[in-house]
This record gives C-alpha cells, structure tokens and sequence, in this order.
C-alpha cells in the first residue's frame, strides 16, 4: 500500500492503473470475508480508504487542470 505522499508521485495512467488494483483487491476480499474468515478483518477498511486516497488525489489533479 502507498501512502499519500507516494501516490502524488505518480502520474495518472499510474493512478488509474493503481485503483484498478485496489478495487479488484477489496472485492477479493469481501468475497472470501462472506466465503470464510479473513485473517485480518481491517484489510477492507484500509482497501477502501486506499481508493479513496486515490480518487481524491485524481480529482485534486482534475480540478487544477480545470482551472489552469
């Protein structure tokens, strides 16, 4: 996981290419958290503020381009 420092760093194709991950990493997880026992049920809450993370910076990055 990347911090948010980290995630500035990267440009948006990377952005793109990083929330695709995380969403279909979340997803893995709620499907084995309904199947079975996760080993760390906080791995959701954090997936999920990982993608939030990385839609803000993304709008961040679209509102700048706006007003520029």
């Amino acid at each position: 996981m990347s911090k948010a420092t980290n995630l500035r760093e990267m440009s948006g194709e990377q952005l793109s290419i990083e929330l695709e991950a995380t969403k279909r990493q979340l997803f893995d997880l709620r499907i084995k958290a309904s199947t079975e026992k996760l080993d760390s049920p906080s791995q959701i809450r954090r997936m999920r503020r990982q993608i939030a993370r990385i839609k803000t910076i993304i709008h961040q990055r679209e509102q700048v381009a706006k007003t520029a």
